[in-house]
């Protein structure tokens, strides 16, 4: 069992953050705010999916006027991204944002901080005081440290700008597209302050690079109980990232939604088309969200004796198969008829 770093929770919208709730899954939409239709209709898939936050960039006031039709049909939180321009960050808080991403030291002068800050406090509006590692201030930069120790150190700064106006609605991130780099720099403001922490490897990559980046660097530092939320970074569709960032809690234990799947890797002992079998398995049960374990094994050797606690499993044969159910074989099948009757029992028992 994970022991969790002890951290504040906060809320954004109906989701709890940190303390003992659990990690959440967001992802960021990829459409133009500003176009209200695209907008709605990517949040709604990415919801389906089980995204439990969703983060839209706000580049120009036309953006942040469109916060208040998105969400007003929005089945999720929404956060708001904002760089340089504390304008946005208000007029988005007016219209109905649940959190902002905005870093106070970037959006001039103190007044305007200060407007910013008031206004969130008063709507009760989390602020997630976002680092990145290659955006960091000229002044620390400049300092002849580790890259992670600057990442913290900008960070303190920031929250120190948010406390000093007596604001602690706090979130925190720091990304690097460097995983160890990323690992460090987390471990390091865990034990610094109490603040929930949002976990990311920032610009991970293309799909196959970007998950194994991300699930080094956020599983590392889940497995050792820090993180409160995350989102895994792809140069893919947001609801791979959402599907990703399910799969590795799920490896560790931390969320169950929805099937964990468990197959054997390829053999010479394996006599039906087990690459095949398993993919079109896990496709079909994709959006099943009962948390049940299902396995597709390529032999009677790593069938029901290897995954005897699967819920439900197939075990092959020669161009054949056997159904079992927690160990237990229930059908023989021809190998043409495993994946339509293996899907079809587990639906039926499982409405």
């Amino acid at each position: 069992m994970i022991q969790r770093r002890k951290s504040k929770q906060i809320q954004i919208g109906n989701v709890k953050i940190g303390g003992e709730a659990p990690i959440v899954v967001q992802s960021m939409t990829n459409t133009d705010t500003r176009d209200v239709k695209s907008t709605l209709t990517q949040i709604n898939n990415m919801a389906e999916y089980g995204c439990e936050l969703i983060r839209l960039a706000i580049l120009n006031p036309e953006a942040a006027d469109a916060i208040k039709d998105i969400k007003k049909l929005s089945p999720v939180p929404l956060i708001a991204d904002i760089h340089f321009d504390y304008r946005l960050a208000i007029k988005c808080i007016e219209n109905g944002i649940d959190a902002l991403r905005i870093n106070p030291g970037n959006i001039g002068k103190e007044e305007n901080i200060k407007k910013v800050v008031s206004l969130a406090k008063t709507n009760n509006i989390p602020i997630r005081i976002g680092i990145n590692g290659g955006s960091l201030e000229k002044d620390i930069e400049k300092e002849e440290i580790p890259l992670y120790e600057k990442m913290v150190k900008s960070a303190l700064r920031h929250i120190q700008i948010l406390e000093d106006n007596n604001f602690d609605n706090i979130k925190v991130s720091l990304k690097s597209s460097d995983v160890y780099t990323t690992i460090q720099a987390y471990r390091l403001i865990a034990q610094k302050v109490e603040y929930p922490l949002h976990l990311g490897v920032t610009e991970a990559g293309t799909y196959t690079g970007g998950i194994i980046k991300s699930a080094v660097g956020l599983g590392t530092l889940l497995a050792e109980g820090i993180g409160d939320t995350i989102r895994v970074s792809l140069t893919d569709s947001p609801i791979e990232e959402v599907k990703a960032g399910y799969l590795i809690l799920k490896s560790l234990g931390l969320r169950q939604r929805g099937i964990n799947f468990i197959s054997c890797p390829t053999c010479g002992r394996t006599q039906i088309d087990l690459i095949k079998l398993a993919k079109e398995v896990e496709k079909r049960l994709e959006n099943f969200d009962k948390p049940l374990t299902i396995a597709v094994m390529g032999c009677a050797v790593n069938g029901p004796g290897e995954a005897k606690h699967a819920d439900y499993g197939i075990a092959g044969g020669i161009k054949e198969g056997y159904i079992f159910k927690k160990g237990e074989i229930i059908k023989r099948l021809p190998e043409e008829k495993l994946l339509d009757e293996f899907v079809n029992l587990i639906q039926m028992e499982n409405v």
